[in-house]
């Protein structure tokens, strides 16, 4: 039986980054994963398919709106779906492979196949021919991530109502796609085939999309999309999703109560996403479960079980590939002694539509709520002149800052290259830097970044282009 100082069972971001840490520490080190390729949700059917989707296109439709005011003369533009697909699945495939490329690098044993728990330090691989392989780990870290969700009434078929792992892989462009949950998986695929051509209904129960983002996000973003063609039913309570063979029926309450039917071919669930944690065997060795199904955890992210850890989706916080790549190395490090820490607080988010959102910190909404005083700035990106000479002329950053000490509280911001510019933010946040400190930091012209700089102007009423 082969021994390990760290098991780790799963290999998404969070469980190959902290596979690939515990190797650097020195400890040998196992990943088990269930299928036959590496990377998680993320990379085969999440964050890296659904960004390469988005990017081809984001192509199209700046050929189709744009290229003429640009002076690009383009004639007999159209789609080839196929290649696009072709394309993304190429990209997923090198990602892969560059994951095992780390795993033998780093000395990583890779086994495939399903773990669980026999007891506390044997896990049993159980094998796609039905073999059960039983290694021994001194740790394991518990990294198997999560699936999406759904709602009780709706029954998933995979081939008209479908979740975001077969929007990545439909065979055609749907003709009307309503989107169930106007959350970050349900937008950025909503924009996809909108750009391609499709019609796009968003379905939304609570008041505004993007739930839990400041609400000047989710009403820019609302704003922007709805420009582009997006159409938004926001507070229907959906009652019925039906597959009547090439059509989707969807029966939603709106804020009367009054039902309204929307008909489409294709409908995609996206109500959020839930702990994948089936066949891991936590019962066997009674690791304690919350009753929204993550793994309940301390501080260091050790179970009530003190050699299991347990990071990324399975446990509280937000479900982002970034929050889980930081838990598992803050993990690997403390499993080998060390004391690192996590902000939670400074853990960005980001919604890859166009404009791309971005936020980290305190909302002003949670601001208001906790009673905390609190200056304002704000900038709109059409007031930049990379902004013009681009023609990304839609968003605006917001910048909040304690109301005594000036302290950077809150950056959410909505604009091209937003994902990239947030960034800059979770630094100055983590140096615990006043709008000033960025308002005094020279950034260069003509870039998007003076946004963030004018915002931190505009916290002391000293904006210099608004």
């Amino acid at each position: 039986m082969s021994i390990y100082d760290v098991a780790i069972i799963g290999s998404g971001p969070g469980g190959y980054v902290a596979a690939i840490r515990c190797a650097q520490l020195g400890l040998k080190t196992a990943i088990i994963e269930k299928y036959n390729t590496l990377g998680g949700t993320c990379l085969n059917v999440g964050c890296i398919p659904s960004k390469a989707l988005l990017d081809s296109s984001h192509h199209y439709y700046d050929a189709t709106k744009h290229f003429a005011t640009h002076g690009i003369e383009v004639s007999g533009l159209e789609v080839n779906f196929k290649q696009m697909i072709a394309r993304k699945n190429e990209v997923v495939s090198q990602t892969s492979g560059g994951i095992n490329y780390l795993m033998d690098k780093n000395k990583i044993d890779m086994f495939n196949g399903i773990g669980s728990f026999s007891d506390a330090t044997h896990i049993n691989i159980t094998k796609a021919d039905g073999v059960v392989q039983q290694i021994e780990a001194k740790s394991t870290i518990i990294a198997t991530g999560s699936k999406p969700s759904t709602l009780p009434f709706i029954e998933i078929d995979k081939k008209r109502v479908i979740t975001s792992t077969e929007a990545l892989s439909l065979t055609e462009i749907p003709k009307h796609l309503i989107v169930i949950g106007g959350g970050v998986i349900g937008l950025e695929l909503g924009s996809v085939y909108k750009r391609l051509g499709a019609e796009v209904s968003v379905i939304e129960y609570m008041p505004t999309i993007v739930p839990g983002m400041d609400g000047m996000l989710s009403k820019e973003l609302q704003k922007t999309l709805k420009k582009q063609g997006i159409k938004f039913f926001t507070s229907y309570k959906v009652t019925s999703v039906k597959n009547k063979g090439k059509e989707v029926v969807v029966i939603a309450e709106d804020k009367k109560g009054n039902p309204i039917e929307f008909k489409g071919d294709y409908s995609l669930i996206s109500v959020g996403r839930k702990p994948y944690t089936e066949g891991l065997g936590l019962e066997t060795i009674g690791i304690k479960v919350s009753e929204k199904g993550q793994i309940e955890t301390n501080e260091h992210l050790q179970t009530n079980i003190s050699n299991i850890y347990a990071i990324g989706d399975v446990v509280k916080g937000a479900m982002l590939a970034h929050k889980a790549e930081e838990e598992g190395t803050m993990v690997a490090e403390i499993i080998a002694g060390q004391k690192p820490h996590i902000n939670y607080n400074l853990i960005p988010g980001v919604v890859y539509t166009w404009p791309e959102v971005a936020a980290v910190g305190k909302t002003e909404e949670k601001l208001i709520e906790a009673g905390i005083k609190y200056k304002s700035g704000t900038f709109a990106m059409r007031a930049l002149g990379r902004a013009r000479a681009s023609m990304d002329l839609d968003g605006q950053i917001k910048v909040l800052a304690d109301a005594e000490t000036d302290e950077i509280l809150g950056v959410h911001m909505i604009g091209a290259r937003a994902a990239d510019m947030i960034a800059e933010a979770v630094i100055a946040m983590e140096f615990r830097a006043s709008s000033e400190d960025i308002a005094r930091s020279s950034h260069a012209h003509p870039t998007f970044t003076e946004a963030f700089k004018e915002a931190c102007l505009a916290v002391h009423d000293r904006a210099i282009h608004s």
